[in-house]
């Protein structure tokens, strides 16, 4: 008589899931090219196992919308998932969606609140298996070049920008345009070059700020910037096609995928010949579950990824396929999130971040950080 196959991991059988909100003032407003940042906020998400595994994970930057999303993993997500085996993470993942269905509010906040959880299962279902998600999901490689959005508006003088970031181990930056006209931004990537040299990774972001004509005017302007890629570079209204034409006019790299809300959405992206770079973001889009299947469609295209800020977990993501590109950060004024709530996030080592073995996303949180700037949500 056959006996049944014995899993080696027992199920881990969700008890309840702890939220908070983290909220932190930043020293100035930043500016990119049609809004600006007063705050960092995100939501922190501890799924809490019978077993006494604790997955750990934060997701997110939904400022003014954060008790919002708080409300939503507690009141639509959380029972939901009471008494499952965090192990079938797609179960888990489909008992969540419902969240995003509402369809009278902005379906990013119900995505966002799925993406914590999810995130957070995922980190449990790691430390279960005794094994980092970098190499639970691939494992391609464990180090990826880390990058710095920067380039803001009335910020810093560009060089002592650049020297500063350089500075910090940073292997490049995702500069900001698209709030001024073609001739200005390329003089200021321009400058950016000159101060960075040439083994200095410089990405430029429009965020959908420019009409096709003027992005494809920047392009040829800012040529000698030798610019990696160029980010979201027409307005949002057509910017598929606006994007297909823009690569197609003048060979330049083009990424994007940050607002899209899905799988499919990406998808479409590809399709139409729009980009070179998908930079789907997993906070924002239901969590890695979700991200994972846009990889697989990129390689399928033969679109390489990237992620939309949040290197907690891209940085797990990108290093876990042959596709990925950069991590991306910010400056710590931008982001304290990142360079103070995970108490051992690791040192730059010529422009590289690497990951540790440490089972799940391997974070250890900074209570007394975390105790200063949580909110009552």
């Amino acid at each position: 008589m056959d006996r049944p196959l014995q899993s080696a991991v027992p199920a881990l059988t969700i008890r309840e899931i702890e939220v908070i909100g983290i909220r932190v003032p930043l020293p100035k407003t930043y500016r990119g090219s049609y809004y600006q940042m007063t705050h960092r906020s995100t939501v922190l998400c501890r799924l809490h196992t019978e077993e006494g595994i604790i997955g750990e994970a934060w997701a997110g930057d939904e400022d003014e919308s954060l008790a919002t999303i708080c409300a939503i993993i507690r009141d639509e997500i959380a029972p939901h998932l009471q008494g499952l085996d965090a192990l079938r993470v797609e179960q888990c993942w489909e008992a969540a969606r419902p969240a995003t269905f509402n369809i009278l509010r902005d379906r990013r906040l119900g995505l966002v609140a799925c993406a914590a959880v999810d995130t957070a299962i995922w980190d449990a279902v790691g430390k279960a298996l005794g094994q980092p998600l970098w190499k639970l999901w691939g494992g391609y490689r464990s180090e990826l070049p880390m990058i710095s959005i920067g380039g803001y508006y009335g910020d810093l003088e560009i060089a002592a920008e650049i020297e500063e970031l350089q500075g910090m181990g940073l292997a490049g930056i995702k500069f900001k345009v698209g709030g001024r006209t073609p001739e200005e931004d390329a003089k200021r990537v321009l400058q950016a070059r000159a101060a960075a040299g040439p083994d200095f990774t410089i990405c430029v972001d429009a965020n959908q700020g420019w009409p096709v004509e003027d992005a494809i005017r920047f392009v040829g302007l800012a040529e000698k910037a030798d610019i990696y890629w160029f980010e979201e570079p027409c307005r949002w209204d057509n910017d598929r096609l606006a994007m297909r034409d823009v690569r197609l006019k003048t060979g330049i790299r083009v990424c994007a995928g940050q607002t899209e809300f899905s799988a499919g959405g990406c998808r479409d992206l590809m399709i139409a010949g729009a980009i070179d770079v998908c930079n789907f973001d997993a906070s924002w889009s239901g969590g890695p579950t979700e991200w994972r299947r846009a990889a697989s469609l990129a390689a399928i295209f033969g679109v390489r990824m990237g992620h939309h800020e949040e290197p907690q977990v891209a940085s797990h993501l990108l290093a876990s396929i042959p596709h990925g590109t950069f991590v991306e950060c910010f400056h710590p004024n931008r982001d304290p999130i990142w360079w103070n709530l995970p108490a051992n996030r690791p040192k730059l080592r010529d422009g590289i971040l690497q990951l540790s073995n440490r089972p799940g996303l391997g974070w250890e949180i900074d209570e007394a950080f975390l105790k200063c700037y949580r909110l009552a949500v």
